[in-house]
């Protein structure tokens, strides 16, 4: 168990490192941060920390920098969460209450992330499989065609057009859509199914091959959109860093690439709280050398999507953890009021 002295030198040597680029040496310490210690004590206090696996020297005659269970330690003890000022709050809020529809909400919350951060943002699109109906609309557009069109608790928009095998009365067409949104509306995707499977059967003899062909437009529907979805951007923004990752940046980049990738990554940040892998704690090789900041949002207790940023361990964590936290909310606000 290290001192709060010892913690305090540590905490010291993760910010100037991460502020200056440099190995921190003993002196600079002692002359950067009140310490109340001499400069030879916080050299004992650093070879502890050294000893520990906390920090290391990454060559002859330098100063050390952390490794990644020193930023562990540092994040779990040592970094509160940076908030933002009034002013960072409302820019946020203007530049996302003008979004128009979710795909506008997702790129532009994309943008933002990246821009605050200056890392590489990652944006889930709201999950199907956790989203509920919020509302069933049929259009008719022909006296044969019919438009589906599926509205989720997220916004999220999908249609389809269905070709039924006779044609359609408005009657019908607003009989089917009243029934079906009386069974549907608020419940889970996943219960929808169950919910409208014998639902042909309450209507006419001669309605019933319609109603089953609009039912099973949108079980399709909701069968080919399960495919979760990713935007992501500020990928320059790792040029900044070439020299974070050793060798080379390549790894990293083939890793973003990879949507599958990505979903992994999102899948194990947790619902609540902002979750934070560093280094070697995410499971992926190329990844290996970059952390990863990121948090669960949603239109109600329950987070239907997550977003978060990745870049090298040498990373503002109090300020990005402020960021994600800060963005993840507001999305979560204009989801509940869309």
């Amino acid at each position: 168990m290290l001192s709060e002295r010892r913690l305090e030198v540590l905490r010291a040597i993760v910010q100037d490192y991460v502020g200056t680029e440099e190995p921190v040496g003993s002196k600079a310490l002692t002359e950067r941060h009140r310490l109340g210690v001499s400069p030879a004590t916080v050299r004992n206090d650093m070879a502890v920390l050294e000893e520990e696996g906390f920090i290391h020297q990454p060559y002859t005659s330098a100063g050390r920098i952390p490794t990644d269970k020193g930023y562990r330690l540092f994040v779990d003890k040592l970094a509160g969460v940076k908030p933002l000022t009034a002013a960072e709050r409302r820019a946020i809020q203007n530049f996302l209450d003008g979004a128009v529809d979710l795909d506008d909400v997702v790129a532009r919350t994309v943008r933002l992330l990246a821009q605050l951060t200056r890392q590489v943002a990652v944006v889930q699109y709201p999950s199907l499989t956790r989203s509920t109906v919020r509302h069933v609309e049929l259009l008719s557009l022909a006296p044969a065609r019919v438009m589906l069109v599926l509205i989720t608790d997220t916004g999220r928009v999908e249609q389809r057009l269905v070709d039924c095998p006779a044609p359609v009365g408005e009657t019908v067409l607003a009989d089917l859509r009243a029934r079906l949104n009386s069974r549907v509306v608020s419940h889970r995707f996943s219960d929808v199914p169950s919910l409208v499977q014998d639902l042909a059967e309450s209507f006419e003899h001669d309605d019933r091959p319609t109603v089953s062909t609009v039912l099973a437009t949108l079980l399709e529907t909701l069968v080919e959109e399960t495919e979760e979805r990713i935007m992501l951007g500020g990928t320059a923004n790792l040029t900044r860093f070439n020299h974070d990752f050793p060798l080379t940046i390549r790894p990293v980049l083939e890793a973003l690439e990879e949507q599958v990738v990505l979903l992994k990554l999102l899948g194990e940040v947790k619902d609540s709280g902002v979750t934070v892998r560093i280094g070697h704690e995410n499971a992926h090789e190329g990844l290996s050398s970059t952390s990863v900041v990121a948090m669960g949002y949603g239109s109600g207790d329950e987070a239907v999507a997550r977003l978060g940023v990745v870049g090298p361990t040498r990373m503002d964590y109090p300020g990005t953890m402020g960021a994600v936290r800060a963005v993840a909310r507001y999305v979560g606000q204009i989801l509940a009021e869309s």
